[in-house]
């Protein structure tokens, strides 16, 4: 059904061209005048009649909407502060003491506080420091309490939030279709805390915190993995209105290693022998993480052979169990030979049983080789 034309005017007691100062006096008068409480033998008609007149003030005391209740006698969507959340009790109150002096709204109405959010960052090291473990300094974006205000983004106390008047929550009312809606939702005025800031600190802009750069010492226990992430507790963005901090995540990144592959705590490398030494057999220094080891490869060791040294790879930070060295066996084949390592080859080829149909050296490559002697 089409939603009933109500007189505003009529309701505050006040002509259409009426100031602003006018309607608000007319609407401190009226809602002492009608206050539930002082009503108690008729208490549903003054309740009636103190929300009508709250409604009639939330419109007429907003230009906007007055401007358009004067073309359409209705405001298609409006707030009003007979909403969920909304209190005769404290709008009377608020009106008594503002209109008597009494009472302080700073000391009646507190901010909500809220944990602070948490930061992320990331810090590089290398496969040395992953090994051995270290100390990190990383800098991060953060937001602290400011100090003019405390964190609560005013200056000289808070004030009921003028549009919902407390509550912190608003009801709009609208008409579609012929059917009269309401729906109730946080104030964006005052985020649903039902007060503003007295005076807007200068500091913070209101918000109650500034950006600043922290320097933050992390502890990188030895064994640390790529992509582990460490949580630092209270090194985040402060909390709001007196809040707790949030915290700080730390996540790791491990820089490529030239020689090393890590998987899990063990650790991979190539070794590159000749083939006398994987044919005879030798004794090779091996380098590791935290010096070097001596590795004994045995004699006929085949290319893409693996060998271990134990316990020379990472240690678990759960079970406190070192790793393994794992060595890759490569052969590397001489692109360049002497006359004498040339002959010295045939004849091995020769008591093997084997004729290698290869190049043989041009005359030049011949003459270069006597000059060389």
């Amino acid at each position: 059904m089409p939603q009933e034309y109500k007189d505003y005017y009529a309701i505050l007691g006040v002509p259409k061209n009426a100031t602003q100062e006018e309607i608000k006096q007319a609407y401190r008068r009226l809602v002492k005048q009608w206050h539930p409480d002082l009503h108690p033998e008729n208490r549903r008609e003054a309740e009636e009649r103190f929300k009508e007149i709250q409604e009639a003030y939330e419109v007429l005391s907003d230009p906007k909407k007055r401007h358009q209740y004067d073309l359409y006698g209705t405001v298609g969507e409006f707030p009003v502060a007979t909403g969920a959340g909304f209190d005769p009790f404290e709008d009377f109150m608020r009106v008594v003491d503002e209109f008597f002096g009494f009472g302080n709204t700073s000391t009646r109405y507190r901010t909500r506080t809220e944990r602070g959010e948490d930061v992320e960052t990331v810090v590089e090291i290398s496969l040395e420091e992953a090994f051995q473990g270290c100390e990190k300094e990383v800098e991060v974006e953060v937001l602290v309490t400011c100090p003019s205000c405390n964190g609560f983004g005013a200056l000289g106390g808070f004030k009921r939030c003028p549009n919902c008047h407390g509550s912190g929550r608003i009801s709009y009312s609208r008409q579609a279709g012929g059917v009269f809606m309401r729906t109730t939702t946080t104030c964006p005025t005052c985020q649903g805390r039902g007060q503003v800031a007295a005076q807007i600190c200068d500091t913070c802009h209101g918000i109650g915190r500034i950006e600043t750069t922290r320097k933050v010492k992390v502890e990188l226990p030895a064994g640390i993995e790529d992509g582990m992430t460490l949580r630092i507790l209270g090194q985040g963005n402060s909390g709001k209105a007196g809040g707790p901090p949030g915290d700080l995540y730390v996540t790791v990144q491990i820089k490529p290693h030239p020689v090393f592959r890590r998987e899990g705590n063990n650790l991979h490398m190539d070794l590159h022998l000749t083939f006398p030494q994987l044919a005879l057999g030798d004794v090779v220094e091996i380098p590791t993480l935290d010096g070097t080891s001596e590795l004994t490869i045995p004699p006929g060791t085949q290319p893409g052979t693996v060998l271990k040294i134990p316990r020379k790879g990472f240690v678990s930070m759960r079970s406190g169990r070192k790793g393994d060295l794992f060595i890759h066996v490569h052969v590397t084949v001489p692109r360049e030979l002497t006359e004498e390592q040339r002959k010295l080859l045939r004849q091995l080829a020769k008591t093997m049983g084997v004729e290698p149909k290869g190049a043989e050296p041009s005359w030049w490559e011949r003459i270069k080789e006597r000059f060389k002697k």
